[in-house]
């Protein structure tokens, strides 16, 4: 089923994220994610995320699909021209992948190989097109497809951004180039949530709450040393470094944001958690 269609027969979504590995061995993700299906409606596969160089995002979601679990292909504009990426969803629809979330990318100089040369041929609002052109049966230069796609196309938001009005202003933008849903960046306080929601609701889109899981002191300074757009408000950062069990504060961080996000969002994206937190913090979420 396809990220709207889940929505629509059950009314909130519970999604997960991995990364593929570095390097071809897949066994270890494969059975994280075999752990993780039956807590989750789907897991997102992150493609090269943070500009670090690892096994495409295609091949483990056709794995996944193999294996009864729905996945959602992250798609960047970073590292292909406007050719690869349409053929990129080609190949995804034909393999039986219908979710993908567009995203623009994060720059090569953040990541392993900072002299690379980046494409951004396209961005993420182009990008959705592209999806909307391929499912009415064209390609982006207007020739007829041998076959439409049958694509559900997701989109990110940033509520962290300051001033927020840029960000809304480009969510809008993406529903018009055929957003279906959107993700948004991981949110630590839930009024930062608030207006990208009330946008949502009057845009009709689903919202997917991104919820970054902090369980040690260690990962909140990697966050606001080391990841770019993301800060971990104080509030957050001192409960997590003072606590004395600091996986069970995350937990209950997490827990809280799920269950006040109920009244604007239709889903919850899980970043950070493994099989074992996903299920500790659904269950104190009331979600399972």
């Amino acid at each position: 089923m396809t990220i709207t269609e889940i929505i629509d027969r059950r009314g909130f979504v519970v999604t997960a994220e991995l990364n593929p590995p570095k390097g071809v061995d897949h066994s270890a993700v494969l059975q994280t994610a075999e752990r993780m299906a039956p807590l989750v409606d789907a897991i997102n596969i992150t493609d090269n995320a943070g500009a670090v160089m690892r096994m495409g995002s295609l091949p483990l979601c056709h794995l996944l699909k193999d294996r009864g679990i729905e996945p959602v292909l992250q798609l960047t504009c970073r590292d292909r021209n406007r050719i690869a990426l349409q053929s990129e969803l080609l190949n995804a629809c034909a393999l039986g992948v219908r979710n993908v979330l567009c995203l623009t990318g994060d720059h090569v100089r953040l990541g392993d190989h900072p002299d690379a040369k980046a494409s951004f041929d396209l961005d993420s609002v182009s990008l959705l097109w592209a999806v909307e052109r391929l499912n009415s049966g064209r390609d982006l230069r207007g020739a007829f497809l041998k076959g439409a796609t049958d694509l559900c196309a997701g989109a990110a938001a940033n509520p962290n951004a300051s001033p927020s009005e840029p960000q809304l202003l480009k969510m809008r933008r993406k529903s018009q180039a055929g957003a279906r849903f959107f993700q948004t960046q991981a949110v630590f306080e839930i009024s930062q949530l608030r207006p990208f929601a009330s946008l949502a609701a009057d845009l009709k889109i689903p919202l997917i709450l991104g919820v970054l899981v902090l369980t040690t002191p260690r990962g909140v300074r990697f966050v606001n040393e080391q990841v770019s757009g993301l800060h971990v408000p104080a509030g957050v950062s001192a409960a997590v470094e003072g606590a004395k069990d600091p996986i069970k504060t995350g937990v209950e961080i997490a827990a809280g944001l799920i269950r006040e996000s109920r009244k604007y969002c239709q889903g919850v994206h899980l970043m950070n958690a493994g099989p074992g937190l996903v299920q500790r913090i659904l269950q104190e979420a009331g979600l399972r």
